[in-house]
């Protein structure tokens, strides 16, 4: 039986922002594998974003809650100010 701190990170939902290195386009997503995702973003894997790669890895949440992480990711891509909030509090790092 693994131990409860395995268990939490196994069990991590993660919300994500990732720019473009060619152009301002930036991309907001949702994934339980991080590590997986953002490979699929650069190597041209995910329809969304493949004209776009590569990519920078901006900023990332993580919820131990599969719900919390949808709820959010849906605030980001749906409502412009949340995530015109983001991109100034992130605007340093691209």
């Amino acid at each position: 039986m693994p131990s409860s701190f395995e268990i939490i990170l196994i069990n991590m939902y993660y919300v994500y922002l990732l720019k473009s290195v060619k152009n301002d386009f930036f991309y907001i997503g949702r994934t339980a594998d991080l590590k997986r995702r953002f490979i699929e973003h650069n190597t041209g894997m995910s329809m969304a974003t493949k004209n776009y790669a590569p990519f920078k890895l901006v900023y990332y949440e993580a919820y131990s809650s599969q719900k919390d992480a949808i709820i959010r990711e849906n605030k980001l891509k749906h409502h412009g100010s949340v995530i015109g909030h983001l991109k100034k509090r992130v605007s340093n790092s691209y």
